[in-house]
């Protein structure tokens, strides 16, 4: 493997072996803390235009599996570890890593003192990084990436184009795609929900035309703020159908109800923090990947209730709405390979359109 060099924005590098495709790529510097799951984080939406460091010193021991991917196209830009397996070991196994990543155009460095890069974006948090080769100067790799401008269109890049149909006899679930992951479809046909996937600028309008039971609003990248047809949309159709919103379709809940969103410094990323849920005391461990969360003091005087707060920083992980059926939560209860201790709320979803459908047979009989 040829030398390759991981640069950040600060002056900081580290020089390792590559591994994966041998182009140039720059993206935004994150860390999971995640000990499994190298699959699951390589295909996440939510990781578009993002370098992921792995923290877990050995990634790619288990080898790849189509089986284990939350979308068909990965869209990370680059991929840090300590150390990477070459012989995979496990009867699932279909490909190595360093095979998909060159499939993929991913670069991958390895032979990194991860726990030292982990550390400096705790410090200094989120950077603009390149994995490059080592023809150029740290310094003119630094120059290049303060011209560099995060890009905005992450939710466009990552949604489906045209509605499809999952289909199911149960309770009907219009699936707004911001970027979303298998996960949340797996979950929901569990069910025998019949969804219908939807662009994420899909019209109120032709949401409420498709006469669903439910919105499951996904999970996706980038800046809530950047999708401002969905926090219009959402507007329009809250307080008449049931909404779940998950990760991203959390921070656009909030925002459609005149709350607001912030940047965190490094961060949630991992299948491994801690909730506590308010409302029935209990802590959960959770999977989470996100930049974005919704200020908490910015929730007084929406009609949204605080529900759920992370345990590492007490930033907001769970709201409702007090007056209709809705709710969201920044984390994943869909998270795969895991913790499954909220998969439950995919119930509580199933039952609020339930009561809501009972609701307006009683409304339509009276």
């Amino acid at each position: 493997m040829a030398k390759r060099q991981l640069v950040l924005e600060d002056g900081s590098f580290f020089i390792g072996d590559g591994f994966g495709s041998e182009c140039t790529q720059s993206g935004e510097i994150v860390f999971n803390t995640g000990m499994t799951g190298y699959q699951e984080v390589i295909t996440d939406p939510s990781y578009c235009g993002q370098i992921v460091t792995m923290t877990y010193p050995l990634v790619g021991n288990y080898g790849i599996n189509r089986d284990d991917f939350e979308t068909i196209t990965p869209f990370i830009h680059g991929l840090v570890v300590k150390e990477v397996s070459t012989y995979p070991s496990n009867f699932r196994n279909e490909e190595s890593l360093d095979h998909f990543l060159k499939a993929n155009n991913i670069p991958g460095i390895t032979g990194v003192d991860t726990r030292k890069l982990t550390k400096i974006i705790r410090k200094y948090g989120t950077m603009k990084t390149k994995i490059s080769d080592m023809g150029k100067s740290i310094e003119e790799i630094v120059n290049e990436l303060k011209d560099t401008s995060f890009p905005t269109d992450q939710v466009k890049q990552t949604s489906t184009i045209k509605p499809y149909v999952v289909p199911g006899r149960g309770m009907r679930v219009v699936m707004v795609d911001f970027g979303a992951k298998h996960g949340i479809l797996r979950e929901l046909t569990k069910r025998d929900c019949h969804i219908t996937v939807v662009p994420y600028n899909y019209s109120a309008e032709n949401i409420l035309r498709l006469k669903p039971d439910g919105i499951m609003l996904t999970n996706g990248p980038g800046n809530p703020k950047d999708v401002p047809e969905a926090i219009e949309m959402i507007k329009q159709v809250i307080g008449k159908i049931p909404i779940f919103g998950i990760c991203l379709g959390h921070q656009l809940l909030a925002l459609a109800n005149g709350a607001d969103t912030e940047k965190l410094k490094f961060g949630h990323r991992g299948a491994n923090h801690p909730v506590k849920d308010i409302l029935r005391n209990r802590t959960y461990l959770t999977s989470q990947n996100h930049s974005y969360a919704v200020r908490a003091a910015s929730l007084e005087g929406t009609g949204l209730e605080l529900t759920q707060i992370a345990l590492n920083d007490n930033t907001v992980e769970g709201i409702k709405h007090s007056l209709y059926p809705a709710f969201s939560v920044q984390y994943h209860p869909e998270a795969s390979p895991g913790p499954e201790d909220t998969n439950y709320l995919f119930d509580e979803f199933l039952n609020m359109m339930q009561e809501n459908h009972k609701k307006k047979e009683v409304e339509a009989y009276a």
